[in-house]
């Protein structure tokens, strides 16, 4: 009786493992995919990111309609930066490490980034970055979905100097990496092209302070202002820029990091007649991206807008998407060696993930801001352009040590933690 009660009871703890294994293959497998969604919802930022968030969380949502990855349901885990890039770098710890994230869609500024890329790296994790940046970065745990200053800023230089005949030009950014990177490439440029620089003006981070900005510009007169102002700080440059009654007509100002979520949020009588660059413009007249416009504002309202990181921030999700069907894995490694292969009819136009690189081939736009809210498309390349993380105008190690001093200078920060608004003049 001991024995049979003996071997009873085994034979009840065999059945009970095996249907714990079982439980684990198949609702194990059923457990949902955590995509972390790491941008500001707070803060100076939050003004640009919140329009990534949605798209993004549209992605997954149109995932799931269609049955979800491998069987499994998607999930957004957002985590609100705070428009600060050592909560960036907090955050992206905490979805690594306590969300346990299968991937991180996320960051705006390259300050962000910056922060956040050893975090990444230290975890070996994968993070997808749908932002347009300066370039000079080329990590093996981050894929780069926005266009670098190659794709932006050259085209723009380019299109300036030949239509609208400018030869002076004036550099205006928020002073942290990426205005202080992409003035030194478009220096370069400029000096290639035969134009000069007439002055280079940095502002505080989320300042409002730009009357030394302004009257610089007053003072020098350029034929056109090269703008990397971030965040809220256009809202007071934009307004202050006319009320010193500058016009467009007289000095247009080509902003590389203004689109219709900031131009909606802004007295349009302010940025009318002036130029933004991107990949991307709610008016770029293709089916694709009519489709995705229709999409997008029946989910979140019919007075909302899109612009090139709301669509880069969906692009990212969906190219993300296919790496994980076509390699039938979760696993980051597989994931990371599908996206490298990928590529997208996206509603700008045909992007594709540079192996070589891991940046994105994007088309470019050159839009004219209208009183509506919206941009005049006036100019275009036909074919999208290849990512050059590093300009040629310098080698790798030049733009290496360019960085390293400026990470130095500012204490081991990617932002200039003592940022009054200041000037240089040419070199």
């Amino acid at each position: 009786m001991r024995r049979s009660l003996i071997i009873g009871a085994v034979l009840l703890v065999i059945v009970a493992a095996i249907a714990g294994v079982t439980w684990a293959f198949t609702e194990g497998n059923r457990l949902p995919i955590r995509v972390g969604l790491l941008h500001s919802q707070t803060g100076p930022m939050a003004i640009s990111e919140q329009s990534m968030i949605d798209a993004e969380q549209l992605a997954i949502e149109e995932i799931n309609a269609r049955g979800g990855l491998l069987g499994r349901p998607v999930i957004g885990i957002v985590a609100d930066g705070k428009s600060d890039p050592a909560t960036f770098a907090q955050q992206a710890e905490r979805l690594i490490n306590g969300e346990k994230v299968d991937i991180i869609v996320g960051c705006w500024t390259s300050a962000s980034r910056k922060s956040v890329l050893p975090v990444v790296e230290r975890a070996n994790h994968l993070m997808i970055y749908p932002m347009a940046y300066e370039g000079l970065e080329i990590s093996p745990n981050i894929i780069y979905t926005g266009s670098v200053a190659t794709q932006q800023v050259l085209p723009a230089l380019r299109w300036s100097y030949d239509t609208l005949k400018a030869r002076k030009y004036f550099l205006i950014g928020s002073d942290y990496v990426w205005p202080h990177t992409v003035n030194a490439i478009a220096k370069d440029a400029l000096k290639g092209m035969g134009a000069e620089t007439v002055g280079e003006v940095y502002c505080a981070f989320g300042t409002s302070d730009v009357k030394e900005m302004v009257a610089k510009i007053q003072q020098v007169k350029p034929d056109v202002v090269l703008s990397t102002i971030a965040g809220e700080t256009n809202l007071a440059f934009y307004s202050q820029l006319r009320q010193a009654g500058v016009t467009p007509d007289q000095i247009p100002v080509i902003s590389c990091s203004i689109g219709e979520n900031e131009l909606r949020k802004m007295d349009a009588k302010d940025l009318a007649g002036h130029y933004s660059a991107w990949g991307y413009f709610q008016s770029v007249d293709r089916p694709e991206n009519k489709e995705f416009v229709r999409k997008y504002q029946a989910k979140y309202g019919a007075d909302e807008v899109v612009s090139d990181v709301t669509v880069a921030s969906y692009n990212s999700v969906r190219l993300w998407a296919q790496a994980v069907e076509e390699g039938g894995s979760v696993d980051l490694k597989m994931t990371k060696l599908f996206l490298l292969r990928q590529s997208l009819d996206a509603p700008e136009g045909v992007i594709s993930v540079d192996p070589e690189s891991q940046h994105t081939w994007r088309p470019f736009y050159l839009g004219k801001a209208r009183l509506d809210g919206q941009f005049d498309l006036v100019w275009s390349v036909d074919k999208p352009i290849r990512p050059t993380p590093f300009p040629i105008t310098r080698s790798p190690a030049e733009w290496e040590a360019f960085l390293q001093e400026m990470h130095t200078r500012w204490g081991g920060t990617w932002a200039n933690p003592n940022a009054p608004a200041r000037s240089s003049t040419p070199d």
